[in-house]
């Protein structure tokens, strides 16, 4: 089967110029047109409460992604522009749809919803939905193979690591909880997102130092983590800075590790008993001294393994999975 994903080209200023680049790139390997391909993968990255798996797309589907446009302004756009370009440039072929939110669907409402009034959960939406959840499901069935256990056998812990991280609790095969919530701005430190906060801060900074909306988001999403910390996102420089004596680099490494350990606890908390503890993403697979720290005095043992994500794969084996 033929199949392509969108999002694996980089340095390309559009969608077209993206679709250009791929017909190229396939007459390489000897398909002449995009029409010749069996089908083409696309990651979205929300599906809200909807899309409880990947979906072949269809209008209906295309009319949903753009509904869901609230909830991922910054992203379900730009997945849906690649959408319709594809559906231009080669109307007859098959397109799937992967949803980053799905396999996080199966959280139970005890653990997605928040404590504020029903109606924003019944009105608005306002839920827990997770992220990077192809790269959690991909690494727990890598994991399963690694121990020779068949994944709905499996509680695993998840770790995706790299400039966006998120944690993920999966018991018998499914998730039951991750740290990423509404979006991916909650839970761990990350290279320019701040994780965990108090809410209040929020309004503090809008009402004493009179920060705008879109000045707040700036902050969170772009200046806070690690970059806000040391001034750097990047883990390798952040090593050479704290080897140099910096001690905000040495700090922004230990509230990284603080933050992963009080997650892994928590989630070693409510699966009971783990069967492995899992690293992925840049940092969780190259990341030597992090991992170490991680792993360092945790109070239960556990194998640890080092497995390298591969969501493009996870995205075609969904499309094969589909159209075949």
């Amino acid at each position: 089967m033929n199949v392509i994903m969108s999002g694996q080209i980089e340095d390309i200023v559009n969608y077209r110029e993206g679709i250009l680049e791929v017909e190229e790139r396939l007459k390489s390997v000897g398909i002449e047109q995009l029409s010749s391909l069996d089908g083409v993968g696309h990651r979205v990255v929300h599906g809200g409460e909807i899309f409880k798996e990947s979906r072949l797309i269809n209008q209906k589907v295309i009319d949903t992604i753009k509904l869901l446009i609230p909830l991922a302004p910054l992203h379900n756009p730009a997945n849906l522009e690649g959408i319709l370009m594809v559906e231009k440039e080669a109307p007859t072929v098959k397109q799937v749809a992967v949803f980053d939110t799905a396999f996080h669907q199966t959280v139970p409402e005890h653990a997605f919803r928040y404590a504020l009034p029903c109606e924003l959960y019944e009105k608005h939406n306002i839920r827990r939905y997770g992220f990077h959840g192809t790269s959690h499901h991909f690494v727990a069935k890598e994991a399963s193979k690694i121990l020779g256990k068949k994944l709905n056998q499996m509680n695993l812990i998840t770790l995706h690591l790299g400039n966006g991280a998120s944690v993920c609790a999966i018991k018998n095969g499914k998730s039951i909880d991750t740290s990423m919530g509404f979006t991916p701005l909650e839970g761990l430190i990350m290279g320019t997102r701040s994780g965990d906060i108090d809410p209040a801060i929020l309004l503090y900074l809008s009402r004493e130092c009179n920060y705008n909306n879109d000045e707040i988001d700036t902050i969170l999403n772009k200046k806070s983590g690690l970059l806000g910390i040391c001034g750097q996102n990047n883990m390798y420089q952040i090593h050479k800075m704290i080897a140099q004596g910096d001690e905000k680099a040495k700090l922004a490494l230990e509230m990284f590790v603080y933050r992963i350990k009080k997650y892994i606890g928590a989630y070693h908390a409510i699966l009971g008993e783990v069967d492995a503890l899992v690293f992925t993403g840049g940092i969780g697979e190259n990341d030597e001294i992090t991992r170490g720290l991680v792993m360092e005095k945790l109070p239960f043992d556990m194998p640890a393994l080092v497995v390298k994500t591969d969501e493009e794969l996870a995205i075609a084996l969904e499309v094969e999975r589909i159209l075949v």
